[in-house]
């Protein structure tokens, strides 16, 4: 499922109050892709609208562009929404409830799940949200920021509040191919069709590594030999080998003897006098 198809209907909104640039926009617009958002309204963008540069910076996320809806004011751009949560670094002064990203996200899931609407309204470049702008939200959204440096520019902010929205309902991580669809959870992922090896190919390897290292005097305790055959085994069943990669070792373990019983067979020929 793509981000675009992705939570259709209940992701929250993403509102730009008088944005600066059709840069930051385009920008903004990407950073909703990547976490699933897609519907942008945009209040009284400086520059005009439609933006050109918007759209040369939207980065594939141009569907995002082209579906924007332009306000005059915030009053209209929030007006279909249920709650509203305004991002902001600065104490305002006024009684409201303060949330995390991660809290914020945690409240939209729950109330996306009742069917209520949802928006998050971000400011401008230079001074983000006005007091009267930030007192229509429910809820105001700070970030645990440097407190000496505490800004953020508007892509920045969308990308950090979609972040903690997409997270908890993601089951991928990272982007698929034609070839090979995304990665569906953290740790080692293996590659291909065939999958891990089986114990049976393990053994195998196993067993080729350990002659090939008795052959060559590798374990000169034959009380510690048991000992560094569990310890290699152990080892080598830590790394979860794919059967391409068995396969692998066991040719370079070959390619290796080979060169050995090469040299040593030259060696033998050169002290003789052949």
């Amino acid at each position: 499922m793509s981000t675009r198809e992705h939570n259709s209907g209940t992701a929250p909104a993403v509102i730009l109050v008088n944005p600066q640039l059709g840069e930051n926009i385009g920008t903004a617009a990407r950073a909703m892709g990547n976490f699933g958002l897609s519907e942008m309204h945009i209040v009284d963008p400086r520059d005009g609208w439609p933006n050109d540069r918007a759209a040369q910076t939207a980065s594939g996320a141009n569907h995002i562009i082209e579906g924007a809806r332009v306000h005059q004011t915030c009053e209209a751009a929030i007006a279909p929404f249920n709650r509203v949560y305004a991002t902001t670094a600065r104490p305002r002064g006024m009684t409201k409830l303060v949330m995390t990203p991660v809290q914020a996200a945690s409240d939209m899931h729950e109330r996306a799940g009742r069917g209520e609407r949802l928006a998050v309204m971000f400011g401008r470049e230079r001074w983000g949200l006005n007091n009267d702008e930030v007192a229509l939200a429910d809820v105001i959204i700070t970030a645990p920021v440097d407190p000496q440096f505490a800004s953020l520019n508007i892509a920045q902010a969308v990308l950090l509040v979609g972040y903690e929205w997409y997270k908890p309902v993601t089951k991928t991580l990272g982007m698929g191919t034609g070839e090979m669809p995304a990665m569906e959870g953290p740790g080692l992922k293996v590659r291909g069709d065939e999958g891990l090896a089986t114990k049976q190919e393990l053994m195998g390897l196993f067993e080729h590594l350990e002659s090939e290292l008795n052959e060559a005097g590798f374990f000169k305790s034959p009380d510690m030999k048991p000992v560094m055959v569990r310890n290699l085994r152990n080892m080598l069943q830590r790394t979860q080998l794919s059967l391409q990669e068995v396969r692998t070792f066991r040719g370079i373990i070959a390619s290796l003897t080979r060169a050995h019983l090469r040299g040593r067979n030259r060696a033998r020929t050169e002290g003789s006098g052949e």
